[in-house]
Formats: structure tokens, C-alpha cells, sequence
């Protein structure tokens, strides 16, 4: 069973320096950034079904791969574009995951078009449209969905999204800060 705390952190990120750098550093942190919301849509989708270590690991390939996380310049991406990173080691060479990828790009670009930006879509489904301070004292606490996950997927499937589920949902929201889970007694947690 993974330890509730480790050296003071979550225990999920256990002592792995590049897991520890991500939970001290980016980890709960809130994005308002689009260009940074789209490269998490992006790897959470890749992390689908995978561990998140292993996309932190191949994130630097994810970053050539896909246009530095660009959405317009991976909307533009072709078939051609696809057959290209199904060769490129640094990704998860998955060919549904790449195309999602594109297709989940033009799906970002429209729903900025719609809501002014991807950070206002995704304030949108909060309660005040206010990101959400989670109170975990144990990692059992922590949940892997929640009714904004559940209604920001549902309209992201009906939209057309591709791997990007409940629960990726969720993992995608606390990433990007619009949840703070970090344990109470997480040397990063901020009151």
C-alpha cells in the first residue's frame, strides 16, 4: 500500500526526482494558461489506460511531437503528420491517441472560440467558477471523479473529445489546479 506522506509530499509521487519536481512544482498548481491547459489535455489523454510516470518521462517528446503544444499547429496535423509520429519514439505511438490528439486540438480551438478561452470553459462547470480547495488528510480520501469531472467530460464526449473520461477529467483538473488535492499535511499545501 503507497505511504499517505512521503519525505513530506504526497505519497503518490514517492521519491522519483522528476514526480517529485512535478508535485512540488506544477502539481495543484492553478493554469490559466491555454497554451499549458492544452499540453495537459494532451498528456492526460496520452496517460490513458498508461502510468502518469511514463508520460512525465516521454513529456519532452510529447512537446516536440505536437508543435510545443500549439493547438492551431496540431489542428493543422495530417494523416501524413500521424504516420510521421507513429515512428517518432519520444511519444506513446498509439495511432488512435495521435489522432485524438489532432481531432481533441480542433475541439480546443473551438470551444476558445466559443468561451473567449479553454480556462474560462473549464471555470464554467465550478461552483462560482472557482477552483475547488480539497481538504484530503489520506490518499483513500482523494477521489477519482467528481460531479465537475463527470459534467466537463460529458460535454467534452458530446463535443467529440476523444480519452478524456471522468476520470482523466479529474487527473486533468488537478494538474492544472482547478482542484487542490494535496494532502493537508503535504509540505505544498497552501492555506
Amino acid at each position: 500500500m503507497m505511504e499517505d506522506l512521503v519525505n513530506g509530499r504526497c505519497g503518490w509521487c514517492g521519491t522519483d526526482e522528476r514526480y517529485v519536481k512535478y508535485h512540488d512544482e506544477e502539481w495543484g498548481q492553478l493554469v490559466t494558461d491555454d497554451r499549458t491547459l492544452f499540453e495537459f489535455l494532451v498528456l492526460e489523454s496520452a496517460q490513458a489506460g498508461l502510468s502518469w510516470i511514463t508520460i512525465l518521462k516521454k513529456r519532452e517528446g510529447y512537446r516536440q511531437a505536437f508543435c510545443e503544444f500549439d493547438a492551431k499547429q496540431v489542428a493543422e496535423m495530417t494523416d501524413k503528420d500521424v504516420e510521421r509520429l507513429m515512428e517518432f519514439g519520444g511519444i506513446v505511438r498509439n495511432r488512435l491517441k495521435i489522432k485524438s490528439t489532432i481531432t481533441n486540438a480542433r475541439l480546443f480551438l473551438s470551444i476558445q472560440e466559443e468561451f473567449g478561452s479553454f480556462y474560462n470553459y473549464t471555470l464554467s462547470f465550478f461552483p462560482n467558477n472557482k477552483p475547488i480547495i480539497n481538504t484530503p488528510r489520506s490518499l483513500s480520501e482523494i477521489p477519482v471523479s467528481s460531479p465537475e469531472s463527470d459534467a466537463m467530460s460529458k460535454d467534452m464526449k458530446k463535443r467529440g473529445f476523444k480519452f478524456f473520461g471522468t476520470t482523466i477529467c479529474y487527473a486533468h483538473l488537478q494538474a492544472t489546479g482547478f482542484v487542490n488535492d494535496h494532502l493537508m499535511k503535504c509540505i505544498c499545501r497552501k492555506m
